[in-house]
């Protein structure tokens, strides 16, 4: 089932990461150390700075070109410069891998759940958690039928959970998640002092 993504709370930005997909993976990108909306809202700053969320275009850009685009204030991320080159990293990653076709990642050859996570790890910026909360909100709330994609995203791809991205369809599960990574990152700092 494809939802119409509700990830930043603003028609705009939630509109052009339902529609773009390069602008999903952006945002995925752009997801550390700030709130998981202000993530998401990024590749709409960037949209509305070049008139498009378009990887051939940012990989065409000189990569200092395109970070003083993200540091225009308000930046898209509060790291401009390491996370504008690492958005120019992907962009030309997308051209030179997949013809400047996010899509292709999950499509192409009609991969399994194993070999869509593997493309993605391989992306840069992107770990193993990153690839595996990704994966999960492709299969969750864009559609992605491909077998094994659940077992792939690992915890992220179960039903009924509230762990992360993947799993914010309005502002009640937004509230939820943003409560179990509180609660996770409680546990971990406790278990660190002992």
């Amino acid at each position: 089932m494809i939802r119409e993504l509700h990830l930043v709370g603003e028609p705009e930005a939630d509109r052009l990461l339902s529609e773009n997909p390069f602008a999903l993976l952006t945002g995925m990108l752009l997801d550390q150390q700030i709130p998981m909306e202000v993530a998401f809202a990024g590749p709409r700053k960037i949209e509305e700075r070049l008139g498009a969320c378009d990887a051939e275009q940012i990989a065409a850009m000189d990569p200092d070109e395109f970070i003083a685009v993200c540091a225009t204030p308000p930046a898209v991320h509060r790291f401009p410069k390491s996370m504008g080159q690492r958005v120019h990293d992907l962009a030309t990653a997308i051209v030179r891998d997949y013809g400047g076709d996010t899509g292709s990642i999950w499509a192409i050859g009609h991969p399994d759940g194993a070999t869509i996570l593997t493309r993605l790890k391989a992306l840069p910026g992107f770990g193993d958690q990153k690839a595996r909360i990704f994966l999960a909100l492709l299969g969750k709330q864009r559609g992605l039928s491909t077998p094994g994609w659940r077992e792939a995203a690992g915890d992220y791809g179960s039903e009924g959970v509230h762990m992360s991205i993947a799993d914010v369809v309005d502002a009640e599960s937004l509230a939820r998640v943003r409560a179990y990574k509180k609660e996770k990152k409680a546990a971990a700092k406790a278990a660190a002092g002992q």
